[in-house]
């Protein structure tokens, strides 16, 4: 009888739930909180950009994308025609879908463009690819030689939402019209720069709610390329639109360029962020580089290009962007060089880096320079090159993909740091559970790691997920696991981009003391981790404390609270992500599956929560 008492208090004691000891003291102050902890990085990548985030409609609009022979492509007019225009000779009409179909939307201006020889009259509109149904058109009177003709689509409030449509172009009489460029793109009713009209608005939306404080551009593998052919070569990205040669993305399909340098900085402006500008240098994906002699161009290019972003009216690049529409200057405090040349294997890194480097320092001293490749092996690549002196490091990039239970077990990694060392920019990171968005099992996985980058950001001054975005539809994905997801019409957030949103949108200035004691651990496959993690900042001037607490098990967690310091008020706000399952996710049928719930609660400096399974909790006081 004794022994089975013995066993069932011990049962009872293994389902109780577990209770965790938290105290937090704002009047101990740990570290400064970095002002650009939480940001954006971005490549094209899942058509992030092309049947994504740039708002152009028509897919090929420049009419050079290859068909799988790879032959050259003139025009629509040609029997070689391009890939994504196809030709109807019973009715003369030239149709284009699009990424997977084109948005239509009640009461909506489209703004159209067409350059064309010859003398015809050709009606453009949008349909349906159900049913032939008209949603908007216009007509176009071509005469002579080559020349713009402009042109405006309008829907009408009747009109229902709908991705299943299509743009046409339809020969009305007879007569011949040459073809070489067709653009549509929809006016945004938010006019926040120069470039509003080239974003797809629900997205921005979603990316102001993120509150970022930089984007990272061009990339990732992206700025890099497979040949040098195909980096990313930022002059010919800019000016007019439809000048601009495009190029094959490294992700496996074509890039317009109708992000260019520009747009990007728009983009940052858009968002009240600042630009992390990656600069080539001289390392493509195939495996070539340069050094020496050789890389002397690409050093004047990243000059030329920061120029162009910080530059005034009075020197060249400066005046150049003055003369694309934007007269001021953007800001600027980092700029990497090139992009995971950890996986350089010619050891070239060191000198690439040191020759950048010293070339920026020397004409923007004020700029701190982020360094791809971890201080340990720079150092031993300095020697090889005879650099031991030369070779300065401000900030490195680390990058992470992990599984859940691997960022569960990392998560404390950066208490470790040296605060001698060079900073950390944490550019790529993600814990990849999910597809093609993450779930919540991935959610808890990023929350935890934020944790541990937020209360280490002295050491950690800058971080971002990655990848950004996904066109959900079949072949849109070349990476799995990302933050938003879309198609032609509709957009979501996953589970990891609620969480994204609540860290970034609820942090003070300065990290202070939490001290936490009862954590229980559990079990993940060969590897036992903590079930709990927390960190706390406050913002002195806004009188604001800042509690951020993961519950990353299968179970409930009682999290007893001790406040110390400040004087606290008598109610705080709460929001909270959870799930009924580790895998429960949000999709483009079913966007609102798992957000995160915000209340009021009491407080005081003696509270005591019930954190649920699976779940990610900010307290603001």
């Amino acid at each position: 009888m004794k022994h089975m008492l013995s066993l069932f208090l011990c049962l009872a004691a293994m389902t109780a739930t577990a209770q965790v000891q938290l105290t937090v003291d704002a009047d101990k102050v740990q570290c400064a909180v970095s002002p650009t902890l939480y940001g954006l990085m971005t490549e094209e990548i899942n058509y992030c950009y092309e049947g994504g985030l740039y708002s152009q409609l028509i897919r090929d609009p420049q009419m050079r994308e290859t068909r799988p022979d790879g032959r050259r492509r003139r025009g629509p007019q040609d029997d070689n025609r391009p890939k994504h225009w196809i030709w109807n000779d019973s009715t003369a009409t030239w149709t284009n879908t699009g990424y997977w179909g084109i948005a239509v939307r009640p009461e909506t201006v489209y703004r159209g463009k067409m350059e064309a020889a010859g003398n015809a009259v050709i009606s453009v509109g949008l349909r349906s690819t159900k049913d032939g149904r008209v949603f908007a058109q216009d007509l176009i009177k071509t005469k002579g030689p080559k020349g713009w003709y402009d042109f405006t689509l309008r829907t009408t409030p009747t009109v229902e939402a709908t991705k299943d449509a299509e743009f046409f172009l339809h020969y009305v009489d007879t007569g011949r019209c040459r073809l070489s460029y067709v653009s549509l793109t929809p006016v945004s009713k938010k006019q926040v720069t120069v470039k509003s009209d080239l974003y797809r608005t629900d997205l921005m939306d979603m990316l102001r709610d993120m509150h970022p404080k930089f984007l990272r551009f061009p990339g990732g593998n992206y700025l890099e390329g497979n040949r040098f052919s195909e980096r990313y070569w930022w002059q010919r990205t800019l000016g007019p639109v439809e000048n601009r040669p495009g190029h094959q993305c490294c992700w496996g399909y074509w890039s317009t360029d109708g992000m260019g340098l520009l747009e990007f900085l728009c983009w940052c402006e858009e968002m009240g962020a600042e630009p992390i500008l990656g600069v080539f240098a001289g390392y493509v994906l195939s495996g070539d580089y340069v050094t020496g002699k050789a890389l002397d161009g690409f050093i004047e290019e990243a000059l030329d290009e920061i120029e162009y972003v910080i530059g005034d009216a009075s020197t060249e690049w400066g005046a150049r962007r003055v003369a694309d529409g934007h007269p001021e200057p953007f800001p600027l405090h980092y700029v990497e060089v090139g992009n995971e040349d950890f996986f350089d294997r010619s050891g070239s890194y060191a000198e690439r880096y040191t020759r950048f480097y010293e070339a920026i320092k020397a004409k923007y001293p004020q700029l701190e320079v982020i360094s791809t490749e971890m201080p340990d092996k720079m150092k031993r690549l300095a020697r090889d090159w005879k650099m031991e002196e030369r070779m300065k490091l401000d900030i490195i990039d680390e990058h992470y993909y992990r599984g859940f239970k691997d960022m569960l077990r990392q998560c404390h990694m950066y208490d470790k740091y040296d605060r001698k060392g060079p900073k950390v920019f944490c550019g790529e990171w993600a814990t990849r559970e999910g597809d093609p968005t993450t779930n919540m099992m991935a959610a808890l996985g990023d929350a935890a790691w934020m944790v541990g980058m937020e209360r280490n950001s002295d050491v950690v001054i800058a971080q971002c997920y990655a990848p950004l975005f996904v066109n959900v539809n079949p072949g849109g994905m070349q990476w799995k696991s990302d933050l938003i997801g879309y198609d032609a019409l509709n957009a979501y957030g996953s589970p990891s981009y609620y969480a994204q949103c609540m860290f970034a949108g609820n942090i003070g200035t300065e990290v202070v003391e939490t001290v936490c004691d009862s954590v229980p651990r559990m079990k993940q496959d060969d590897a036992t981790v903590d079930q709990f993690y927390c960190v706390a900042t406050r913002d002195k001037a806004a009188h604001k404390l800042y509690l951020k607490m993961v519950n990353a098990g299968e179970t409930p967690l009682k999290v007893r609270l001790n406040f110390k310091g400040e004087k606290l008020a008598a109610k705080a706000v709460q929001t909270v992500l959870t799930a009924d399952s580790m895998n429960a996710t949000n999709s483009i049928t079913d966007p609102k599956a798992v957000v995160p719930q915000t209340k009021t609660v009491k407080i005081s400096r003696k509270t005591t929560l019930t954190l649920p399974a699976r779940s990610i909790h900010v307290l603001a006081l």
